[in-house]
């Protein structure tokens, strides 16, 4: 028997993964396409006349198999790898890819959602006509009115960037771990805390590298080495390391397959009628158009290049007070940036790590569900649960204040070497209603250093409650349609949610809740809260540059000047283009281009500027908490009617306006990073 096939009956849904072996992915999909085509041929040969039930409806359940086998396969190639998942993610990406792609291109199938699209709405609810008109425009873009020929080319072209975009991420996975930074002796570690050089140990001896001390390009690695180590040669090997991921011209360069991605999306969006692969993106976005993207970027970009330019002077001055004549470098950036944060407002961030245990962090994003929306957390005991995919994996009921089960919330908090970086939400089961009560099941999973104990940095802690925030908008879904359920929004609106919810892991009232000292239990002072509220606009100028720089990058990639590039030309196009934007030497792109996985292995292509966008309505919103209180539950229950239980059932700009009561501006986004 095929577990992925066979009915599951854990607890609340939860997959059999203890029975699941790599031989049953390849099949389960098999089969899951099949059913799938199935269906689709019962609703291409219904003989009654196409309706919004037996042509839409249908389209929407269809492939319930397919999505129970995809959700746990996908999820895992990025949590819990290995060179044989690998081997199996590259023979399954293009069939899965040519199979969507087959589906949304059938010309029979077409014209019954068109007709049905073409039909009166008059008796179709809300949710309905937005399930109609995403159904309609998915089909549009997929090329289901071009020519038959066209049709093959864009089958062809979908194929082949599946099996391009999953190489890009393995090359970043492969080359990630290939590095490692080893160090043995006291000299080697100068500078460096001991809660980094405790994690350090543990990494070197899992590796089996005993009694030395390892650092990997993880960003829970990279940036805590960057900011303490003394040795500055050191600092220069492990950012140059890091900015060089699958770019040492071998075989797991990616400069190559950007060049192969970049192209064949410039082909798809001309086949579509689009000028660039960024006008085809965004014309399903709230953005709409790539001048309106750069218009927001344009209002920000200054200000920060400013600030970073003064940030800059300080730094260099600061080198020089230590006697010495170096000229600033990108490797000395996080390092003289904690000097300067130390002296300027009093404040070290390995000082506030005892207070910022992972459990108690987590406790602490809990509270504020609870607080906000009434949520109640249960761990659900590891005896008597069953099994999850590794060890690091904990599982919680999720129940409203009166009792009724929500979903299940899953966490993954721990780097290893079968994770991708980053951090980042998936559904194992969206929430639905329209064929039975669907109850969600959401995973967390992160790259925090496990140690004992396991404490956070701040911007850590501000991570595992933006990936709180994704996981609220997936559990609090109250839709009929899974299409339209949880994340499934618009891509530049899925960060509000995340966004908004790292404004509570700082104020004072949610510190005082969990941020206890792991060892005494004593409450974080007065006096370190204040530090870090003055310091919260600190070095936003590097900040900001960097993940503008990224964002414009994304663009001038997808954009129309690009589509003829080669491996040999890609470090030149982006050298250019952030030569073109007058982005200052010392800062590098948050992402360069050949580990920039948001782009060209993850959604966000032409998308980048997302988190930026959300950061306008994100903290416009805030306001409102602020104004009444930021736990005010008339304010929360606004925003979870309007915002988190809606999914993506209405235009999200609607639903911020039936929330805040007026369109947001840039105003709070540029007081909130202080630069006005």
């Amino acid at each position: 028997m095929n577990p992925l096939l066979s009915p599951w009956t854990n607890l609340h849904g939860l997959p059999p993964f203890q029975d699941i072996k790599l031989a049953h992915y390849l099949p389960a999909f098999i089969e899951a396409f099949r059913q799938q085509q199935t269906e689709i041929h019962a609703i291409e040969t219904n003989s009654e006349p196409p309706n919004f039930a037996n042509t839409i409806e249908a389209l929407d359940i269809s492939g319930h198999l397919l999505r129970r086998v995809s959700s746990v396969f996908f999820m895992l190639t990025s949590a819990h790898s290995s060179e044989a998942m690998r081997a199996i993610q590259s023979e399954i990406t293009p069939l899965n890819a040519a199979h969507e792609s087959e589906i949304y291109t059938r010309t029979t199938l077409f014209k019954r959602v068109d007709r049905v699209a073409n039909l009166s709405r008059v008796n179709l609810d809300e949710e309905q006509q937005q399930l109609l008109t995403e159904t309609h425009k998915r089909f549009i873009r997929a090329g289901a009115k071009l020519k038959k020929a066209d049709k093959a080319e864009i089958l062809n072209i979908d194929a082949q960037l599946a099996t391009q975009q999953t190489r890009f991420g393995q090359n970043v996975l492969n080359s990630s771990n290939q590095f490692e930074l080893l160090l043995e002796n006291e000299t080697e570690l100068q500078g460096l805390p001991l809660s980094i050089r405790s994690n350090a140990k543990r990494e070197a001896d899992a590796r089996g590298h005993k009694d030395k001390y390892l650092f990997t390009l993880s960003r829970s690695s990279v940036t805590p080495f960057l900011q303490f180590s003394a040795r500055r040669e050191l600092r220069e090997v492990m950012w140059r390391a890091y900015t060089n991921c699958a770019n040492n011209d071998d075989a797991l360069d990616n400069k190559a397959v950007i060049a192969n991605i970049v192209g064949l999306r410039a082909q798809r969006a001309q086949l579509l009628g689009f000028a660039s692969h960024a006008d085809y993106i965004l014309d399903a976005n709230m953005a709409q158009s790539p001048t309106k993207v750069r218009a927001l970027l344009d209002q920000i970009w200054q200000p920060a290049k400013e600030r970073a330019k003064q940030e800059v002077a300080d730094l260099q001055t600061r080198i020089q007070r230590d006697g010495k004549n170096d000229d600033l470098a990108p490797w000395d950036w996080w390092y003289f940036t904690e000097k300067i944060r130390a002296e300027r407002f009093d404040l070290d961030s390995e000082a506030l790590k005892p207070y910022f245990q992972i459990d108690k962090v987590r406790q602490g994003a809990f509270e504020v569900a609870r607080q906000l929306f009434g949520l109640q957390f249960t761990a659900l005991d590891p005896l008597e649960r069953p099994a999850l995919y590794h060890e690091d994996v904990e599982a919680f009921e999720v129940r409203e204040a009166d009792g009724r089960f929500i979903g299940l919330f899953l966490t993954d908090y721990y780097m290893r070497p079968s994770k991708r970086g980053g951090a980042w939400m998936n559904s194992l089961q969206k929430q639905s209603s329209f064929d039975g009560e669907v109850y969600p099941i959401v995973c967390n999973t992160c790259n925090f250093a496990k140690g004992a104990p396991s404490l956070l940095g701040l911007d850590e802690v501000r991570t595992l409650f933006h990936e709180f925030g994704h996981a609220l908008h997936g559990l609090l879904s109250k839709v009929k349609y899974q299409s339209l359920s949880g994340t499934a929004v618009k891509r530049d609106f899925v960060e509000l949610p995340s966004q908004i919810m790292e404004h509570w892991a700082t104020e004072a009232k949610v510190l005082k809740h969990f941020a206890r000292h792991y060892e005494t239990e004593e409450i974080i002072p007065d006096e370190l809260i204040a530090k870090i509220q003055q310091s919260s606009t600190f070095n936003q100028g590097f900040a900001t540059t960097e993940y503008l720089a990224a964002s414009y990058l994304d663009l001038a990639w997808h954009g129309p000047t690009l589509t003829q590039t080669t491996a040999e030309t890609v470090t030149a196009a982006e050298q250019a283009a952030m030569e073109d934007l007058g982005l200052i030497p010392e800062v590098a792109p948050r992402y360069r281009s050949t580990y920039f996985q948001h782009i060209f292995s993850g959604g966000y292509s032409a998308g980048y500027y997302a988190y930026i966008w959300a950061e306008v309505l994100d903290a416009d919103a805030y306001e409102a908490f602020k104004l009444n209180g930021i736990f005010d539950a008339q304010t929360a229950q606004a925003f979870r009617t309007h915002i988190l239980e809606k999914g993506g059932s209405v235009e999200p700009m609607v639903l911020y306006q039936r929330f805040r009561g007026k369109e947001p501006t840039v105003t709070a986004l540029l007081q909130g990073r202080g630069l006005t």
